[in-house]
């Protein structure tokens, strides 16, 4: 695995510094987390498809973004800047929940970066948000019972050091504001109108037992968007390359195989 950082400006003028982490060989997917995400809960499912694709995950510091790079718009335009310094060609994006929001926006405004979409539990069109009842120093018990309800069987796939770090995070006024100003930017920019100016194949995973982004999201994204596909995991939550890593896997390779197929037909028209 191959880790770098890259300095992007973004809006706010300020140097933002992401962490790249890459591997593999063949069509470039880049990985976009979450919220509360990191390169790291991709790590799974990219271990199992990189002898096929080469996987590009970017950690933006979310969290600690501030001024007018802690919005929606923000994190998009800094997400571009990042795509044209990773890649020369466009890429398919794989986005859960805020990071799939972020891929959504990306594919319609600047088309020329994307060849594809794959969308888990992304927001944009319905949303649950976490930060509804906030506290002013979370507590962990409070932050465990947030986490807990991302996962179908969080005793399983819960980690201590996601729930450490989360703490650590939401303990500072910094961190607070950012989840709170990011989670309603969010929520204001619904994307359901917009949603058929996407040109590019979209497959969507989804847990059927979903409850930040319920299945009436997918459902929306997959009636509005042109050329998706949607695939239900059952006894699955809010992040299926996590709790389903194998099957996501399979899926995202079958994908992967359909935009090659489609390139193909195309160059021989």
């Amino acid at each position: 695995m191959d880790r770098r950082d890259i300095e992007i400006v973004g809006l706010s003028g300020d140097p933002v510094r992401v962490d790249i982490a890459e591997t593999g060989d063949g069509t470039q997917f880049v990985f976009l987390h979450g919220l509360v995400g990191l390169n790291e809960h991709w790590e799974t499912v990219v271990g199992l498809v990189k002898h096929r694709v080469r996987c590009t995950m970017i950690e933006v510091p979310l969290l600690q973004l501030t001024g007018k790079d802690c919005s929606i718009d923000g994190v998009v335009y800094l997400t571009a800047k990042l795509l044209q310094s990773v890649s020369d060609s466009p890429v398919v994006l794989v986005g859960n929940s805020f990071g799939g929001h972020v891929a959504t926006r990306l594919a319609i405004e600047y088309p020329e970066l994307v060849q594809g979409l794959l969308l888990t539990g992304a927001s944009g069109v319905i949303e649950k948000s976490m930060v509804s009842d906030i506290q002013i120093h979370p507590s962990r018990e409070w932050l465990r019972r947030k986490i807990a309800e991302l996962f179908y069987r969080p005793e399983l796939h819960m980690r201590e050091s996601d729930l450490d770090r989360a703490h650590q995070e939401l303990s500072t006024k910094l961190g607070r504001f950012a989840m709170v100003r990011l989670s309603r930017s969010a929520r204001r920019n619904h994307l359901g109108d917009q949603l058929s100016r996407v040109r590019v194949p979209t497959l969507l995973i989804w847990g059927k037992q979903d409850v930040v982004t319920p299945p009436d999201a997918a459902q929306q994204f997959h009636d509005r968007l042109q050329d998706s596909k949607l695939v239900w995991f059952d006894e699955c939550g809010h992040v299926p390359m996590m709790e389903h890593a194998e099957a996501f896997a399979r899926e995202m390779l079958a994908f992967e195989e359909t935009l090659r197929s489609n390139e193909s037909m195309a160059h021989s028209r």
